[in-house]
């Protein structure tokens, strides 16, 4: 997929941006997608905020909700009907939970689906963002935004494979730690996703 803007001119990126841009465009993703059990869909916005180092932009989930409270998360959710695209679909569910903007976020592709543990098919959005773009977590949703460098994230030594079977079923997920975060399950797995389809 071209790398498009929604509305607004297409910036000027640092040269590490743009070293990350043709590494997504330019490789092919590193394996088919998997056979999916999940029967409904959902996407998720990966944000990447342009600075010269980019970021990873991820939220810490509030810790009343009632599914996967406190872990670390990308914003997205389930498709609605009224989406147009399961683009659509991330961009609505980060504005909702985050305030950013769509017309600020340049959609570069979309990664495999993969299988949530809840029953969805969540499709991955990768989509760059201005260094100044406004966010605002909403309260009842998030309990916190923090930012990790790309190429931390893109360092694959740090995911440590956990292998679990649920109900005859088996599910390879992975662990890691950013600072005082741990980032794990479908969060780590489409992180790891990613890096392995950018890396040399």
């Amino acid at each position: 997929m071209t790398l498009q803007a929604q509305h607004t001119p297409l910036p000027t990126f640092s040269p590490a941006v743009e070293d990350f841009i043709l590494r997504f465009q330019l490789q092919p993703p590193r394996r088919p997608a998997a056979a999916l059990r999940g029967t409904r869909h959902a996407a998720v916005l990966i944000p990447i905020i342009c600075r010269p180092e980019p970021t990873l932009l991820l939220t810490r989930r509030a810790d009343q909700l009632r599914k996967h409270p406190g872990q670390v998360a990308f914003p997205g959710g389930a498709a609605d009907a009224t989406d147009a695209s399961i683009i659509a679909t991330a961009l609505r569910e980060a504005h909702e939970e985050v305030a950013i903007p769509p017309e600020q976020v340049y959609v570069l592709g979309t990664l495999s689906p993969q299988d949530s543990s809840s029953g969805f098919q969540v499709t991955p959005v990768i989509g760059l963002l201005p260094v100044d773009v406004p966010l605002h977590p909403a309260e009842d949703e998030v309990a916190e935004l923090f930012e990790m460098p790309l190429r931390e994230a893109f360092d694959l030594t740090r995911y440590y494979p956990l292998d679990i079977h649920r109900r005859g079923i088996h599910h390879r997920v992975y662990l890691s730690w950013y600072q005082q975060q741990f980032v794990w399950g479908l969060t780590a797995g489409i992180i790891r996703q990613l890096a392995r389809q950018v890396e040399a």
